[in-house]
Parts: C-alpha cells; sequence; structure tokens
C-alpha cells in the first residue's frame, strides 16, 4: 500500500533563489465520498491518483500512470470545475527535495511548498524561503482549492 506523509508551506517569493525549470500541471478531482479521486496531466505524462483521508500527517495514496488522452478525456467529462493549474518547480535543501507550487487562475498569488517524509517524526530543514506552515489548513489541498480558490480567501488567511 502506498503511503503520503507530507508537509505543507506558504513561500515568500521574494526570498526565492533562482528556480530550476519547472513542470506544467494541470489538474482535477472526480467526486467521491471515501477518497480524493486526482486525475493530473504533468508536462507530457498523466497518472490517476487515488488519496484516503488523513491521519495524524499520513494517508492512503495510490498512484498509477495513464495514457494521455485518457487523462484529457477525463479532466474534460469527469472532473468537476475549476481545474487546478500550476507550475511545479522541484528544488534540494539540506537532503530533501521539496515541490514549489506557483498556482494559476483564481488561485494565482499562491505559493506553496510540500515536503515528503518517510515518516511523520522524520527531522528537515526548512528552507529561508518558506513560512508558515499550513499542512492542517484545509483550504489549502489542491482539492479545496477548487471550490474555495485562494483569490477568495488570502485576505482572511490566517
Amino acid at each position: 500500500m502506498g503511503v503520503e506523509i507530507e508537509r505543507k508551506f506558504l513561500v515568500d517569493p521574494e526570498r526565492l533563489p533562482p528556480l530550476p525549470a519547472g513542470s506544467h500541471i494541470r489538474q482535477g478531482y472526480i467526486p467521491a465520498e471515501n477518497a480524493t479521486v486526482r486525475v493530473r496531466i504533468k508536462d507530457e505524462s498523466a497518472f490517476l491518483t487515488l488519496k484516503g483521508r488523513m491521519h495524524a500527517l499520513v494517508r492512503s495514496e495510490f498512484e498509477y500512470p495513464i495514457p494521455y488522452d485518457d487523462a484529457l478525456a477525463m479532466l474534460d467529462e469527469l472532473c468537476t470545475r475549476p481545474l487546478i493549474e500550476k507550475k511545479r518547480y522541484e528544488i534540494m535543501h539540506a537532503g530533501h527535495r521539496w515541490e514549489l507550487d506557483i498556482f494559476e487562475g483564481e488561485n494565482e498569488g499562491l505559493l506553496l511548498a510540500e515536503i515528503e517524509l518517510t515518516s511523520a517524526n522524520e527531522p528537515f530543514v526548512l528552507p529561508p524561503w518558506v513560512t508558515r506552515e499550513v499542512t492542517d489548513d484545509r483550504r489549502y489541498y489542491n482539492a479545496n482549492l477548487r471550490t474555495l480558490p485562494f483569490s477568495r480567501f488570502r485576505d482572511d488567511a490566517p
């Protein structure tokens, strides 16, 4: 069984280092009651991902490559709107790979950094461009950003 242990942080764009080449991501969500079902196109690759509910930073995750044309059809026919679009950059810092997402569309202005860990207690060093942790703030989950975009809540962000 796949497992995801992930923490999320807001980012100060003024403190970012020069960014490496990024990947364009377009993703959508298929309505489901007991799981998150995501269809993602990342550059020229496509994936179907199923995620369980979060329990103490840990949740089950199953990800499968799918044909690109199938992903396009799923995004068009099965996924709720709006879709999430973002540019992703992978940045190494102190032995860990960070994923920096710079969002587009109604989520423009949102920069999120995620780090995947091997255990909930794994130590890591925060990069200087990371600000506040938002792992427990469900507004920052991609699946929720489509129904309540950042442009509608950023003025109220704690």
